[in-house]
């Protein structure tokens, strides 16, 4: 005669075997939903803001480190002006609020007069990296 399971233990491992796989089940939706609500955001907002800040802080890291010569500051200076001409495409919703124009312009100005005059000794750079700051933080406050 063969032993047959009892029934308990039977249950028991279909129960198992369901939950398992409903647990896998769940699994499996739940990264579908986060992608799907992923896929939904526009990255490009966050991205333009990390560059820029990036370029501000090397901006800042060669004034501190004394590397205040015009090789240093006016790539950085062309990055963070060529990068603010997108401003406008990242921020679609913000584009008719005079507010953040004006932000936005006061922040091209003062790299526009950077480029123009160029900061020649790092107590000018200073300056300029603590402006370009302001005007960052200025815009953040009204609209972060």
């Amino acid at each position: 005669m063969t032993a047959s399971p009892s029934p308990g233990h039977t249950t028991a491992y279909r129960y198992l075997f369901v939950l398992a796989l409903g647990l896998l089940i769940g699994l499996v939706a739940t990264v579908m939903v986060g992608r799907a609500l992923q896929a939904r955001h526009d990255p490009f907002p966050d991205s333009l803001m990390q560059v820029m800040q990036r370029q501000s802080q090397l901006l800042q890291q060669a004034q501190q480190q004394n590397r205040c010569s015009l090789a240093d500051s006016v790539p950085r200076l062309q990055a963070l002006r060529l990068l603010s001409n997108d401003l406008d495409l990242a921020f679609p919703q913000l584009q008719h609020d005079r507010r953040f124009q004006a932000h936005a312009s006061a922040y091209r100005g003062r790299l526009n007069d950077a480029l123009a005059a160029p900061p020649a000794d790092c107590t000018a750079l200073a300056t300029l990296v603590q402006a370009v700051q302001d005007d960052c933080r200025a815009c953040h406050q009204d609209f972060r």
